[in-house]
């Protein structure tokens, strides 16, 4: 079956490929497709041969470009053909009944041939404007929505796809994302192929999405662990902790730590993951170096997409992140973060910089990009006027605005926010989508916040969840 992450190979030395697929089948490509034009036949054998061996200890799909041929020498899963590249019926002689054979289309006049002709999947695009094909021809998302419509074999979306546009592509009918450039030049090449994977979850039932957090425990049940498992239950994740840190604290602040160790806090989320799995991860107070360098290593060592709350200070003043693990967060889970949502203290000690202006918090956020965050969320509550957060997605800058709400009951906003983000991309949203969304759960949940207790009182996560389901934002089985 053809469906999930289809990666194509880019044009590169024997070297480059086997690396930049190994960190594909890392992070989740379940199809590797061979394109080569330049190499000699024999060169051609010799690689397609070792990339079978990747896929076939990954359990992915291997299949070459054009040339049944060579799909038979290197013992390929099977081959992709383009409009001008033999038959269906040809390619079926050679390689026998029991090999996968794909055909490029781009029109439901071509995929209904390629259907009846015996093809076990079609391509479709190129759906967006694509640099890595020169004779690449326009389709379109509606073409592909006709297409379809029209057959009833998998269909796998070419030309363009990125983790901001995949969504729609998958949403159009698309069982599989085939990318080259998306992968090939990002710094990440792993990451990024998880980021794209994480879409097709967009199809499962938002039950069976999971989500990890990392965080310290509250008493008072407005921040950490507590807050992050009622969102993250609310919005219709199944969500499992491991905690770093007791804490016995109110509304009134925080009155004692226990922290446990960087190998308790290991043992908690190694057997989590091991058995039970997680599609994303959200970390809070880590407290210490040990606990930072063993989340960063998880991370590092799982490939997993983190979003990361740097928690450093309470609502009340209290340090929640000792003075010598401000470094390792900056060294060593920076650049292993996914999002960063620091409010603006966190930014200002993060980064060094004074920020007062909503351009200040733009180039704080390119700031801690440059420090080694994917992406920055960083969060305008202690800012003036409206609340207004800056969203830096790559290159692009998105402000999130909602109007301030004067209310004393904020406590645990930050840890919920986050922890609504990494629920909404582990059911399938890109994370401008998620992004857009947390903020009205959490506009939401403090603009209906009961004042519980004399001091900073919680939010009301329930009231925010209400309201993305009222409005058809999240599933009703959430």
């Amino acid at each position: 079956m053809i469906q999930g992450l289809y990666l194509i190979t880019p044009q590169g030395s024997d070297e480059q490929i086997l690396k930049l697929v190994r960190a594909g089948l890392r992070g989740g490509a379940r199809v590797v497709q061979y394109r080569d034009k330049e190499r000699s036949r024999e060169a051609q054998i010799n690689l397609a041969r070792q990339l079978v061996q990747l896929c076939g200890e990954a359990g992915a799909t291997f299949l070459v470009n054009d040339s049944p041929e060579l799909a038979v020498a290197s013992c390929a899963d099977g081959v992709h053909l383009g409009q001008g590249d033999g038959s269906v019926h040809d390619a079926r002689r050679q390689l026998g009944p029991d090999k996968l054979i794909g055909i490029s289309t781009r029109s439901v006049d071509q995929a209904l041939k390629a259907e009846m002709a015996g093809a076990d999947y079609i391509g479709v695009g190129s759906i967006y404007p694509t640099g890595t094909k020169d004779d690449a021809e326009l389709v379109g998302l509606e073409t592909l929505r006709k297409i379809r419509r029209a057959v009833k074999i998998p269909i796998v979306a070419i030309g363009g796809i990125s983790s901001t546009t995949g969504a729609e592509v998958i949403d159009a009918g698309a069982d599989a994302l085939a990318v080259v450039s998306a992968v090939a030049n990002d710094r990440q090449p792993a990451l990024a192929v998880r980021e794209l994977t994480l879409l097709f979850n967009r199809r499962k039932p938002a039950g069976e999405t999971r989500v990890m957090t990392i965080a310290g425990s509250d008493s008072g049940g407005g921040a950490g662990i507590q807050a992050d498992l009622k969102t993250i239950t609310l919005l219709g994740s199944y969500g499992t902790s491991a905690i770093t840190v007791l804490t016995a604290q109110n509304t009134l602040g925080v009155h004692g730590l226990s922290p446990a160790s960087a190998g308790f806090v290991a043992r908690q989320i190694d057997r989590v993951l091991d058995d039970i799995g997680s599609d994303t991860l959200k970390t809070g107070m880590l407290y210490s170096d040990e606990i930072i360098l063993t989340v960063a290593g998880v991370i590092e060592s799982r490939n997993l997409l983190c979003v990361v709350d740097p928690v450093m200070i309470a609502k009340g003043g209290a340090a929640l992140l000792k003075p010598d693990a401000v470094e390792a967060l900056r060294r060593e889970l920076l650049p292993r973060t996914y999002l960063l949502t620091p409010n603006i203290p966190e930014a200002e000690s993060l980064t060094g910089l004074t920020i007062r202006t909503l351009e200040e918090m733009e180039a704080a956020a390119r700031s801690l990009q440059a420090m080694g965050a994917r992406n920055v969320l960083l969060k305008g509550g202690h800012s003036s006027g409206d609340a207004t957060d800056v969203l830096l997605v790559g290159s692009i800058i998105q402000h999130l605005t909602a109007p301030r709400i004067e209310t004393s009951s904020t406590h645990g906003t930050g840890c919920a926010y986050a922890a609504a983000i990494a629920t909404l991309l582990a059911q399938g949203q890109p994370l401008s989508v998620a992004a857009s969304l947390a903020k009205r759960f959490i506009s939401e949940a403090i603009r209906h916040a009961i004042p519980f207790g004399g001091g900073h009182g919680p939010i009301n996560h329930a009231a925010g969840a209400k309201i993305l389901r009222d409005e058809g934002r999240i599933t009703r089985d959430a």
